[in-house]
């Protein structure tokens, strides 16, 4: 029954990795804790290390598929890639040697504080005018583009960025997807955007995570850990994922533009909550 549930878990996985960049660590992380909580404390651990690597191969699966027109918006990034991958090798490595607790209380604390600066701080669902007074979202909402030439993100901010997602597990996404909006992109490209930045995120935290310390392993349980991945949770998830991910890369629906930036907020609520519950 746990294997079934995973694979229903992965079905949503495959959905927020196409719409809201979201590889796997959002909606990962809790259901793992969940199904390793014979581990006790030990299971954010582990919840963070899977979440590693099914966020590793859908956004690598994710990327791949992703139009060549859509990935060219990051040419010239190859600082801020580097950057973010050398922030998750710290980040990885500061989530195995701190105390389990940590992790799962710094997920919850960073989550509902997203979700306030989403709220409170213009540019994520009200975003400033464009040029010209077009309001923003009603070109993107009767056209899907935009008005309004888009910045890169800083290169500065991928090392905070990568040891954050990689110490709580997160992937980078809800980082990425409101700074690539608040720099002039609609939420369709600034999700598809993530993916990549995740995958770059993801890489060195799940080589260190396949190598990691399996004592966190308790007595009398049946898990399937390789260093700290659960390979039973992370394949039924990315067997649930990966068709999904197909399937909405060809034929992706259409959401208005401010509807999406919601819907994308009202994920993150429904996150905290799942995480609230595990703890």
């Amino acid at each position: 029954m746990d294997f079934l549930a995973l694979l229903g878990i992965g079905l949503l996985t495959g959905v927020t990795t196409v719409l809201f960049g979201f590889g796997g660590g959002f909606v990962a992380v809790p259901v793992v804790v969940w199904a390793n909580a014979p581990l006790g404390a030990d299971a954010m651990r582990v919840a963070t290390a899977t979440s590693a690597l099914v966020m590793l191969v859908n956004a690598a699966f994710a990327t791949a598929v992703t139009p060549r027109s859509v990935l060219a918006a990051l040419r010239g990034s190859g600082t801020l890639l580097l950057l973010l991958a050398a922030g998750a090798a710290g980040g990885a490595l500061a989530a195995h040697h701190a105390p389990p607790g940590q992790a799962h209380w710094g997920f919850v604390g960073y989550v509902a504080l997203t979700i306030v600066d989403l709220l409170l701080r213009p540019g994520f669902l009200r975003p400033r005018a464009r040029v010209g007074g077009v309001r923003e979202g009603a070109v993107e909402e009767a056209r899907g583009v935009t008005v309004e030439e888009s910045r890169p993100l800083p290169a500065v901010l991928g090392a905070p960025i990568g040891a954050v997602a990689a110490f709580l597990g997160v992937g980078g996404s809800v980082m990425t997807v409101p700074a690539l909006r608040r720099a002039g992109h609609p939420m369709r490209t600034a999700t598809a955007l993530a993916n990549p930045l995740t995958l770059a995120i993801a890489l060195p935290a799940t080589a260190l995570s396949l190598d990691g310390d399996t004592g966190v392993l308790a007595a009398g349980t049946h898990l399937h850990l390789v260093g700290l991945v659960d390979l039973r949770a992370s394949a039924a998830l990315l067997v649930g994922a990966l068709p999904v991910i197909a399937v909405l890369r060809r034929r992706p629906p259409r959401i208005p533009d401010r509807a999406y930036a919601w819907t994308y907020l009202a994920l993150l609520c429904v996150v905290e909550a799942a995480m609230l519950l595990a703890g």
